[in-house]
Order: C-alpha cells, then structure tokens, then sequence
C-alpha cells in the first residue's frame, strides 16, 4: 500500500487538537502532527485537506444490520457487504455485530456467520450479544418465547463458534444465575451490560455490570422511590452508557440529563440500527416480526420501537445538536470511549502505530471521506 499524507487539516487526534497538521499513514498511521513539523518523503501521495477536520474513525458496538442484512441471517457474503456499506456510507471502521433474542440454533449460526465474515474482513472486530439472557418485563421489540436464564455454558459455547469474538453482553442482571455467569464473562473479556432489565438499584450494587445497552430504553425506569437501571447508571462514575441519539428514542432533554450526568467521558453513540437502515421506508422485519419503517423511526405493529435506521453521522452531529457537547466531546463519545472500553489499543485515536482509521468532515460535521486500514472510502459513492 502506497503511503499518503494528509496536509493542512484540523485533526482531532482523540488527545489534543492540532489546528493546522498534517497525517502521514499507509495501512498503520506514520506520523501525525502540525505543519510546523512537516517533512515531504519522495513516493508520497499528499493530499491538501485544507478546510477539512480529521478525526479517528466510527466505532458502533451495538448495530444489528442496515441496507437489507443483518447479522442474525448468518450469512458471511451478506454480513460482509454490509460492514463495507457502512465503512463506506457511515465511516464505522470498528463494528460489534450485534445479535437479538432468537432460537439457539439461530444465535449459533449468527455467531458461524460472523467469524467467517470477520476473516475476511478486518472492520468487525466483536460481537455484542443482545440477550436472550433478559427480563421479559423490558423485552422491547425482543421475543419472549426465546428469553433464557443467564447460562454461561451456553455462552462459551457460542463465543467459541465465534472464535472469540463476543465482546459485549446485554443481559438482567437480577437473575438469580447471573453471578456465575458475570464471572464467566470477566473471566473472558466480555463486557457485562445491564440491558432489557427489571433491576433495582439494590440488586445492580451487587452485580459486575459496567455497561449500560441504550440508555433509558427497555429498561426499568428512573423513579423517586427506586433508581432502577437508569438511576443506577446515571449515579455509577464508571459505567459506560449508550445512547441512541436518534431524536425518537430518547428525547433531547433526557439526552442533555444524561450528558450532564455521565459527562462526554463514559457516553457511547451507538445506532441499534436494524435491515432497513439505509433502505426505502415500507415494511422490513426484525427477528421474524414485521417491523414498519416511516419517518426515520422502525416500529412493531403495536407501535414499540424496534432497533433504529439511524447512520452513525447522524448521531455523531445530534449528539452536538441535542446536547452541549462540542466536537470533542463528540469524538469521545463516538470512538476514543469505545476503544477505551473494549481494549482496542489500535483504535479510537489518531496517534504513530494505531490504524490508519480516518473520517474527513467539512465545517458542519457532515461526512465526506473515511479511511479504513489506510483504503480510502468517498460518502455515498456507488
């Protein structure tokens, strides 16, 4: 692979701000810095961004699927057309894919499907299991005929079809096997998320979950007399919480609360988006239910929501527009935390020997151009 530089460019490098720099990088960033410190090298492609911002590439640990596919089909042709959609479309150059509450038989070639995709493509980098170990009570647009006990057999099972590659976990943490099951999961680097979950306050003081699945939603609510899941989480310092800043899921004054309360430090943007995320608005389908797609929100017949069609550059500017975060609260939240979190040392930065992982964005923060691994992707471009 050739080497580029990238000259006359704001760059957001997830540590500092560099009003005037450059990027040198192949596949793995050379070097980065100001102007002030340029050096031209024969052979190099250099590239004027002037006008243009620099900053590390979209990390999205919680997205079931977009542009037709999703991860649950099982198919790796499929999974792996889909990932590069989104590289291409969204500048996601980290992706969990994420799976939902469904048969055993189901999960297990979810799991098949997205270890062959992942070899061949570098951009997937976990799995974040969606249930069905969770509380009926919040199943959401889950269904509840496959809702389990938290049973850590089954889950080494499943993270051994995928290679390893589960990362995430959303599970209840008050049932009474959760403990094991916690342990099991530390024990294996995945993260434990207190998700579609009837827990109080009380309970989630003595459970591991460090991790909050969609914040405020499908989930015991935040009330004067217990702070269930949304209370816990907001008064945790530590815990990680995502957010669909979507407009619809949550509302902005509940986006800002929590803004205000975990700070741009412990927030994750993720999409939760779904098949029909990038497609015609009509009818799609989620884990065999029908799901009807109309004004940018996914919706079960009986009008629950039902995963997301948000693209991540649309979160990335709402999460400016519906909070007082500025562009770099924004980075944090859309890369630096999650990159933190799940130990992806060559991720969530734009730093000498990270991956060559780059959104370019114009003065709105609109998306032009994304660099994955170095391979350079132009926004809507067939």
């Amino acid at each position: 692979m050739s080497v580029k530089v990238l000259k006359h460019a704001t760059i957001y490098t997830g540590d500092d701000i560099i009003d005037d720099g450059f990027v040198r990088f192949d596949d793995k960033i050379l070097a980065v810095g100001s102007m002030d410190d340029f050096k031209n090298y024969p052979g190099d492609e250099v590239i004027l961004a002037t006008g243009k911002t620099i900053i590390p590439g979209f990390i999205d640990v919680h997205s079931h699927g977009g542009y037709g596919f999703d991860a649950m089909d099982g198919n790796p042709d499929e999974i792996d057309a889909m990932v590069k959609k989104m590289t291409q479309n969204e500048g996601i150059t980290t992706y969990f894919a994420t799976t939902m509450t469904q048969s055993n038989a189901n999960i297990e070639k979810a799991m098949r499907g997205v270890k062959e995709a992942a070899d061949r493509n570098p951009v997937i980098k976990g799995v974040h299991l969606e249930g069905p170990f969770i509380s009926a009570k919040y199943k959401g647009a889950q269904p509840e005929e496959y809702i389990k006990d938290p049973d850590p057999k089954l889950l080494d099972h499943w993270n051994e079809l995928a290679g390893g590659l589960v990362k995430l976990i959303t599970y209840a943490p008050e049932d009474d096997h959760a403990k094991e099951f916690e342990d099991y999961c530390l024990a294996h680097n995945i993260v434990p998320a207190v998700g579609h979950s009837n827990a109080t306050r009380e309970q989630l003081l003595t459970s591991k979950a460090s991790h909050a699945t969609h914040l405020y939603n499908a989930q015991r609510e935040f009330k004067h007399r217990e702070p269930g899941v949304t209370g816990h989480v907001m008064l945790e310092n530590n815990m990680y919480a995502e957010l669909i800043m979507d407009g619809f899921h949550i509302v902005p004054d509940m986006l800002q609360l929590a803004f205000d309360q975990k700070g741009p430090e412990r927030v994750e943007l993720v999409t939760d988006s779904m098949r029909s995320k990038g497609m015609p608005e009509g009818e799609s389908e989620l884990g065999g239910q029908k799901v009807f797609v109309k004004d940018k929100q996914a919706r079960l017949a009986d009008g629950t929501l039902a995963g997301s069609v948000l693209e991540f550059p649309d979160a990335f500017k709402n999460a400016m527009k519906f909070t007082d975060a500025d562009l770099y609260d924004a980075v944090l939240m859309s890369s630096v935390n999650q990159a933190n979190e799940f130990g992806l040392e060559s991720k969530g930065g734009i730093a000498v020997g990270k991956d060559a992982d780059l959104n370019l964005i114009d003065n709105a923060a609109n998306l032009l151009e994304t660099y994955s691994y170095g391979r350079h992707f132009v926004r809507n471009a067939d």
